[in-house]
């Protein structure tokens, strides 16, 4: 199987505001180009998806401030879990950053 990935991917786990979906998902690891998103979401392959995802300030050093990231993307993989959670990978075709006291 060849790695389908072009960007360096982080480590991070955020929570992640998927729009239309009522439910605690965070992510798994993020790079530029996209997101894996851990949790229950009801994506499937192909599927548009919208969502959120807070950056800590921490991270973006912006003082006091967070940065909200808004994406619109695609599922391009899901995977199968234990139990109910799984996750899905989403390409990330656009995106806004949108800072918040």
């Amino acid at each position: 199987m060849s790695e389908a990935r072009t960007g360096k991917r982080f480590p991070l786990e955020l929570p992640i505001k998927i729009q239309g979906l009522d439910q605690g998902s965070v992510t798994g690891n993020m790079s530029a180009a996209g997101v894996y998103i851990r949790g229950n979401p009801a994506l499937e392959i192909g599927s548009n998806v919208e969502f959120e995802i807070a950056l800590p300030a921490e991270l973006t050093g912006g003082g006091n401030e967070h940065v909200v990231v808004q994406c619109k993307g695609r599922v391009v993989r899901k995977d199968a879990g234990s139990g109910e959670s799984h996750g899905v990978a989403c390409v990330i075709d656009s995106y806004d950053f949108v800072r918040q006291r």
